[in-house]
């Protein structure tokens, strides 16, 4: 039976193709595109119910067709080991590179890799093979390798590795390699992964990278201590710059929510004697935020002690924290957490300063609201900043003869997300 007609559609194979990608080109495909009569027919028949059957010799145009590779997609997760067994003979391995790289074929690829056979997923690892970076820095190739990852046996992962190794902080700081080098943290035995050596003298360029902190975060999350020591040392070096930085807070953060004792203890020590300071930065604020709930009980009534020390200029930091932008964050969590007679004191620091708060906001909201060039009114701020503070002070104040710490109160978090968005 002869084939359909086959329609010229576009200028390439696949149109979305044409796009620029951040990785090269392995196999590009100068051909002139043509759609099948076969696929312009399911396209436009979609009541009709299709079966694989009807599209053996067309299983690579479909892949490459946004509804054809959905269908396919679904079609494979209930198929039986035949129609698998075809789909991959006419995708392996002439098409392999060409559909990982596609915008709708890889998630054929790695539907494949899912519920493929053992020898099928290996015999696709085994196309991949020597394409690897290149693949790893591409929009959709990096997904596929992800997946690869996950399915391929621990031989196949260490070729993986050994193509990746020498590129490695070139793959930490791509938009698209990162996800990878996170997946091989997450899935390859440590004693495999050559490439962490790469990251050792860096952390401080990793830790202040946007792609480069979520692979030191993996790290500390999945490799054992004798990996990661090295790395937290150097770490430690530089924690007081890193909790100011905009993507180095993020890995400080994790440090204190699932480090060590140690390790936290260090980061809470180098808070110690300037924590109005970090209070009122914008990205150390929120370390001081998780010092004050992750710290043990002594280091937290040592943290809350500093802030409750009027300086030396006579000004109170509690004062100073109410009308801060960032501050007034962590006195909400300071008020959340603090414990006993600290709770009192604490309480009769802030509670005065709250009538002065209000105050000024009725003295000038009338000029603000009519002041039309004013992006963030200070009489808004002030109220956003107010009304938190003093929900958490009438809560602690109703349980302060209790023996339980007050839970976190939902309503400053609300009010923090309204200033977040007033300050926009």
């Amino acid at each position: 039976m002869a084939p359909p007609a086959l329609h010229q559609v576009a200028t390439s194979q696949f149109p979305h193709q044409s796009q620029h990608h951040r990785g090269p080109r392995l196999r590009p495909d100068h051909r002139v595109a043509i759609r099948s009569a076969l696929l312009d027919e399911f396209r436009s028949n979609k009541s009709r119910n299709w079966e694989l059957s009807e599209i053996w010799g067309y299983v690579v145009e479909f892949s490459g067709d946004q509804h054809g590779s959905r269908f396919i997609q679904q079609k494979i997760e209930t198929a039986t080991s035949e129609e698998k067994q075809k789909i991959f003979d006419e995708i392996v391995p002439h098409s392999t590179l060409q559909l990982i790289q596609d915008v709708f074929g890889n998630y054929v690829i790695q539907k494949l890799f899912e519920h493929g056979t053992q020898v099928q997923k290996t015999i696709l690892a085994n196309a991949m093979e020597g394409h690897i970076l290149p693949l790893s820095l591409q929009m959709y190739g990096c997904r596929v390798v992800q997946k690869a990852i996950e399915y391929i046996l621990p031989e196949q992962q260490s070729v993986f590795v050994k193509e990746l190794e020498a590129n490695a902080l070139r793959l930490v700081k791509d938009a698209n390699g990162n996800h990878v080098v996170q997946k091989l943290i997450e899935r390859v035995p440590p004693e495999r992964l050559e490439l962490l050596k790469a990251f050792k003298g860096n952390v401080y360029d990793l830790a202040t990278h946007p792609y480069g902190c979520r692979v030191l975060q993996r790290c500390f999350e999945h490799l054992p201590e004798e990996y990661i020591r090295p790395l937290l040392d150097e770490l430690h070096k530089h924690v007081t710059f890193l909790m100011q930085d905009q993507f180095g807070n993020y890995v400080v953060q994790f440090v204190l929510e699932h480090g060590k004792p140690h390790d936290r203890g260090l980061v809470v020590s180098k808070l110690q004697g300037q924590m109005l300071d970090m209070a009122r930065h914008k990205f150390a604020s929120n370390v001081c935020e998780k010092a004050l709930v992750t710290a043990d009980s002594e280091s937290r009534r040592q943290m809350i002690d500093e802030l409750l020390t009027v300086r030396h200029d006579g000004l109170s930091p509690v004062m100073i924290m109410m009308k801060d932008q960032y501050a007034n964050y962590v006195l909400q969590r300071a008020l959340s957490v603090v414990e006993g007679e600290q709770k009192a004191v604490l309480i009769a620091k802030v509670r005065p300063q709250l009538i002065n708060m209000r105050r000024y906001s009725s003295a000038y909201s009338k000029h603000l609201i009519a002041s039309k060039c004013c992006c963030r009114p200070i009489y808004v701020l002030t109220w956003l900043i107010a009304f938190p503070v003093e929900r958490l002070i009438g809560k602690q104040s109703s349980s302060t003869n209790g023996d339980s710490a007050p839970k976190e109160n939902n309503g400053a978090n609300a009010a923090g997300a309204q200033l977040d968005a007033s300050s926009a």
